[in-house]
């Protein structure tokens, strides 16, 4: 349920986010764009009126109205430097109601004395002038700076629009999460109420049902039938058992956690497999460090080591090795279950964890299982605020479990 909670949650604030951010972005590519547009055309512009003045000069004729000088521009800093051919400043043209500061000048020359000809504008974000310089012709600097300016203020406003609308694109996120996935909540705890009360129920019946068949006089005729009685009911009261277990596990609280020491809780519980997994031919190899204390359930993590461990003798194949590791350090404790023998297909790394999931049907029927072990094992952690994860490589699977350490 947190898993499919968490994917929709997620789903939902990416596509609203990259929506919040394709408009910001919309928004501030055209800003820019209109921007430049408008530089560009300027700098074109006034040299289209330089070259006509110019020829007009060239052909010694005054121009009645010289719209050069004329020209005004009321969005942006223009200025028009006239060049002789010795590539000397001849005549000073500003367009606006600025003078032409010696900063102007300055940059002027600059760009006459190590500028090649050419229109540069450059990135409107950084950039404080633009120009047009045709050499030995004439000059066109424009003054960028409120346009700079202008930029990075609507650049710096999307980014903390963009920041508050994230903050409530999360709140309407996790309402409408909660929306979307409370029909499903809904009928995932009616199932596993109806798991738990079909448990309780169906355990008093069954038990009557084993009892009686106990007390029935077994002859040659009726031997067969009533051990397949037995076998069946042993096999229904250990999938009821192991329904109540799993029960048990999705309702664990803080509130009855105590401190105990994991350590010995670990070495104990191999210990007891020892025995079973000695009819494989198989060692239970630990590496526990001591005396780690945890806040936890203790029979509860009692019953996830010896799922763990059960499941790997089950798995493990026989005159081969299983390794309990017990580590503790600041991220955490961790608990690995290594065993050699079935390696787990990638695809079902997180399958396994899933109520009733069997990769292997035959095997599990065969053997009393019912896909619910590693089901209560992740309940367990999870009640722990822990994670579980499984993998194969080079021939060993591991189950490995990392608890934070809890405090009261």
């Amino acid at each position: 349920m947190e898993n499919l909670k968490k994917k929709t949650f997620l789903t939902i604030f990416i596509i609203i986010s990259l929506f919040a951010v394709f408009f910001a972005t919309f928004f501030n590519v055209q800003t820019y764009h209109r921007e430049y547009v408008g530089i560009l055309n300027n700098l074109t512009r006034m040299r289209n009126l330089t070259i006509q003045r110019h020829e007009l000069f060239n052909k010694e004729i005054q121009p009645m109205n010289d719209d050069l000088r004329n020209r005004k521009v009321m969005d942006y800093e223009i200025y028009t430097f006239i060049l002789n051919e010795n590539k000397e400043i001849v005549e000073q043209i500003s367009h606006s109601d600025n003078d032409i500061s010696e900063e102007i000048i300055t940059k002027a020359k600059n760009i006459i004395n190590n500028s090649p000809s050419k229109i540069k504008i450059g990135c409107l974000y950084w950039n404080k002038y633009a120009y047009n310089y045709e050499e030995s012709n004439s000059l066109t600097i424009v003054n960028i700076s409120n346009t700079r300016n202008l930029l990075l203020t609507n650049l710096l406003i999307s980014l903390l629009l963009v920041g508050i609308g994230e903050l409530i694109i999360y709140i309407l996120t996790r309402k409408i999460t909660e929306w979307i996935t409370k029909p499903v909540e809904m009928s995932f705890n009616r199932e596993k109420e109806f798991v738990a009360n079909a448990s309780h129920e169906l355990k008093t019946p069954l038990a009557v049902m084993m009892a009686n068949i106990d007390c029935l006089d077994v002859n040659k005729k009726n031997e067969k039938w009533i051990n397949n009685l037995k076998n069946e009911s042993d096999r229904m009261s250990n999938l009821i058992t192991r329904l109540l277990d799993l029960s048990k596990t999705e309702y664990l609280k803080c509130e009855n956690f105590s401190k105990n020491d994991i350590s010995l809780i670990i070495e104990k519980r191999a210990l007891i497999f020892e025995s079973l997994a000695y009819e494989k031919n198989i060692t239970i190899e630990t590496n526990i460090t001591e005396k780690i204390n945890f806040l936890c359930h203790k029979e509860s993590i009692d019953e996830l080591v010896s799922i763990l461990i059960d499941n790997a003798i089950s798995h493990g194949k026989e005159n081969s090795n299983i390794y309990v590791n017990l580590t503790n350090d600041k991220s955490g404790i961790k608990l690995e279950v290594i065993n050699e023998g079935d390696s787990i297909p990638p695809d079902e790394y997180e399958k396994i964890f899933e109520r009733f999931y069997r990769n292997d049907k035959s095997h599990n029927r065969k053997s009393g299982r019912y896909g619910l072990g590693l089901a209560i094992a992740k309940n367990i952690v999870l009640a722990h605020k822990g994670n579980i994860r499984a993998y194969s490589k080079d021939g060993y699977t591991t189950f490995e479990v990392k608890f934070k350490i809890m405090e009261h």
